[in-house]
């Protein structure tokens, strides 16, 4: 499965964009506020229907513009499939899979996303909810019939918090909580052995590649569960326990919704003691633990989007992470020079100035 276009139109600084892609890494260099971010960012909305640089999407509409469109066209064997997703001040944001609106299915529909950008930090350095929301996203490309597991938890959760609204207000018995903690402990159970597969699966890579990029100690990645590693009856045990101090919080203070992913370096959580420098190499070793883990499972590799990357690396391990990206699949590195990513393998170069492609040459 791979990308084999994007055109953007009115999105940032990017007029209309063309930009046909094939197998291998192709390399985005242009000056500072050329548009490098942009594009990839308009390749990552299309698929996803998000962005990972803002929650205003309006923000994403070029000045004086009205809409913000990235339509993105996927391979996969002799099927073709067209992402489209849309921003507009009128009607806000649209997401729609060959004419018809994005279903819950559509992960399954498209590659894998694997994003690093020094905005994307905040994955290591930020709360805990970023770290959940990355795991339970990739859970869901590793496993496809788990993709749901998440939003399953979360309605939930919603509906149990509702409930103890209301019976706070003395709308409602507290006899009626018994069979939301049931519910919301059987979604529970599911999401938290999820997590932990999952976890269990990237940690060894993680370590191995955190030390080849960069990480000088013992990397490692671990699953911190609220609930514990307990089964549906257990966790339904935990919430009657607290369900005193539910009632008067007014919500849940128990579940997988405050579970923790920890990364850290020696012991010590990269979060709260590690550099800048360590924190980004924590990154890529994720994101690589991830390709590998997607490699081996599904066959599949994600789309690299990788912004800025070379930066902070020195010249060996700039060839490590190119070498790290050969054996198929699709990246896309930007650089201010194209000189700042080592030629090793398949590889294209498109030139970007204020928003425009000034040549997209074919891949090697």
């Amino acid at each position: 499965m791979l990308v084999a276009a994007l055109e953007a139109r009115g999105f940032r600084n990017l007029d209309h964009v063309e930009l046909p892609l094939a197998k291998g890494v192709t390399v985005v260099h242009g000056a500072n506020g050329a548009g490098k971010t942009n594009l990839l960012e308009a390749l990552s909305l299309g698929l996803t229907g998000s962005s990972w640089r803002t929650r205003t999407e309006r923000e994403l509409i070029g000045f004086g513009g009205e809409l913000a469109r990235a339509e993105v066209t996927v391979e996969d064997g002799s099927e073709r499939r067209t992402f489209v997703a849309s921003v507009s001040r009128g009607d806000g944001r649209r997401q729609r899979l060959n004419g018809k609106p994005v279903g819950p299915d559509s992960a399954a529909l498209r590659p894998a996303v694997a994003l690093f950008s020094p905005d994307r930090l905040v994955l290591i350095k930020g709360a805990p909810g970023e770290r959940r929301r990355h795991v339970d996203s990739f859970l869901g490309a590793v496993w496809p019939a788990r993709a749901d597991l998440r939003r399953r938890y979360g309605r939930a959760l919603a509906q149990r918090n509702a409930l103890l609204g209301r019976i706070r207000a003395g709308a409602a018995s507290e006899d009626a909580l018994a069979a939301w903690d049931s519910e919301l402990a059987g979604e529970a159970a599911e999401l938290v052995e999820a997590r932990r597969e999952a976890i269990e699966l990237l940690a060894p890579s993680f370590g191995r590649l955190g030390d080849s990029l960069g990480l000088a100690g013992d990397a490692t990645l671990g699953y911190r569960p609220r609930t514990g590693l307990s089964d549906a009856v257990e966790i339904a045990d935990q919430l009657r326990e607290r369900r005193g101090g539910d009632l008067e919080r007014g919500y849940s203070t128990h579940g997988p919704h405050l579970d923790e992913i920890e990364i850290a370096l020696d012991g010590r959580a990269l979060r709260r003691y590690g550099s800048q420098g360590e924190q980004r190499a924590a990154l890529l070793a994720l994101l690589f633990a991830e390709r590998e883990a997607l490699l081996d499972v599904r066959g599949t590799p994600p789309l690299m989007l990788l912004d800025d990357v070379t930066s902070e690396l020195d010249p060996q391990r700039r060839a490590l992470l190119l070498e790290l990206l050969q054996g198929g699949g699709q990246a896309l590195i930007t650089a201010t020079e194209p000189s700042a990513v080592p030629d090793v393998g398949r590889r294209a170069e498109v030139a970007i100035d204020d928003g425009r492609l000034n040549a997209v040459p074919l891949a090697a």
